[in-house]
């Protein structure tokens, strides 16, 4: 069966829909995949994802390496059996945690070091909303990049680790993924073109070398692993251009765009889905890495030709109170460019009988008012974090499903143009 089935574009925008086929589930694109960071979702179970309709969803390798390890998780099944989830997995490569531990706080920018200069002491809180969340206090992390891979030092511990192409994939291979990424050099936005250049290169150098190492070590698993390549080029157009018919030649079965502007700076990930778009497979699943702190951004990126999209906001968000909500949801604090979104710790919420959304059937909106959630939230109580992120996956794919029909009913453009979030 074709990993990857294209079946209908929106006759009036980029908008597409699609099946991916795995052997542990199909994914209807487009498609929003929660953020399981450390082989959960945070404050929630699997079961309740299930309950939520949650196709698939992503584990971060750099955690998972760190605790409890790639080959405990292998030696009980992979992921899927380690956290009792049925369907289908995506893995990151590791190389957004990995390269985010080496940006100055001020610059953002990654630090290059040869093998004679000793490591500098770096701030890691400077990691964009986009990727997995870093609660741990950085202990003397920093990042030496060469050919060959990243030497890096554990956020946790102060430990020494490296990553090469060859180790990202074992990793994920062991981790038991049915999605994996290929390792890549995450390009920070203030990159020059010249060591854009550089970074770009060092990518499609290991982009080889993972499709390699894939090839060879398929077999940790009974079920099929899937590889994904990752575009790169900052903010340079040729660069950008140059990347994606690249990682489009190599033998991959899906394709990302990646970089720190995706997901953070719209304007931009919108600008560069148009550079990149041309000159990449239409038969292949498209991936934006980190897009989804709005719900505004799912619908942009979709516009753009996008199926695949992950985030960890809607579920941070949740965890400080922060909710999506419908415009025409009763609003008490409603403020100019957030619309969308309700604070449950406000005290406008401490009487509101109202649920989050009157326009939402989650669990949460059909069982819970505002004030007992605000309640929660006051009292410091665990159970009102998993309410609210909750709601926040339920709005999330609840959007997703609108999305597609819409497509396939061949009206996106209306549905993004009048939809209740723009």
């Amino acid at each position: 069966m074709t990993f990857f089935k294209l079946q209908h574009i929106d006759k009036n925008t980029g908008a597409r829909v699609g099946v991916i086929h795995t052997d542990h589930g199909d994914i209807l694109t487009p498609c929003f995949m929660p953020v399981g960071t450390q082989a959960t979702v945070k404050t929630l179970d699997c079961q309740d994802l299930e309950n939520l309709g949650a196709q698939i969803i992503l584990g971060n390798t750099y955690h998972l390496h760190l605790r409890p390890g790639e080959d405990l998780i292998a030696s009980q099944g992979g992921l899927h059996k380690f956290m009792n989830w049925s369907h289908p997995i995506l893995t990151d490569s590791g190389g957004f945690q990995v390269f985010s531990l080496g940006k100055q706080k001020e610059k953002k920018q990654t630090v290059i070091l040869s093998d004679r200069r000793e490591p500098k002491d770096l701030d890691s809180s400077t990691t964009p909303i986009r990727g997995s969340a870093q609660n741990d206090k950085p202990q003397g992390t920093f990042v030496k990049i060469t050919d060959d891979g990243v030497e890096f030092r554990s956020h946790i511990d102060g430990s020494k680790h490296f990553f090469s192409p060859e180790t990202a994939i074992e990793i994920q291979h062991k981790l038991g993924a049915d999605i994996i990424m290929a390792f890549d050099e995450c390009t920070p936005d203030s990159a020059d073109e010249k060591y854009t250049r550089e970074a770009m290169e060092r990518t499609h150098a290991w982009a080889k070398r993972c499709v390699e190492a894939h090839q060879k070590n398929s077999a940790y698993h009974e079920y099929k692993q899937f590889l994904f390549g990752i575009i790169q080029g900052a903010k340079h157009r040729e660069l950008r251009e140059e990347s994606a018919k690249f990682i489009a030649s190599q033998n991959f079965d899906g394709i990302a765009i990646g970089g720190e502007s995706v997901g953070y700076n719209m304007e931009a990930t919108t600008e560069i889905l148009d550079w990149v778009m041309p000159h990449i497979p239409i038969n292949k699943p498209h991936y934006t890495m980190g897009v989804g702190l709005d719900p505004n951004d799912l619908l942009k990126v979709i516009a753009h030709g996008a199926d695949m999209f992950d985030c960890v906001a809607p579920t941070r968000l949740a965890r400080h109170g922060m909710v999506y909500c419908h415009s025409n949801s009763y609003h008490p604090e409603r403020s100019e460019g957030s619309n969308y979104r309700l604070n449950l710790t406000n005290a406008t919420c401490a009487t509101d009988i109202q649920p989050i959304d009157v326009a939402c059937r989650c669990h949460t909106c059909q069982n819970y008012s505002r004030a007992y959630l605000h309640h929660l939230f006051v009292t410091q109580e665990i159970t009102g974090m998993r309410l609210a992120t909750i709601h926040n996956i339920h709005f999330m794919l609840e959007l997703m499903r609108g999305a597609r029909t819409a497509i396939l009913e061949d009206r996106f453009e209306s549905f993004l143009n009048t939809n209740i979030y723009v």
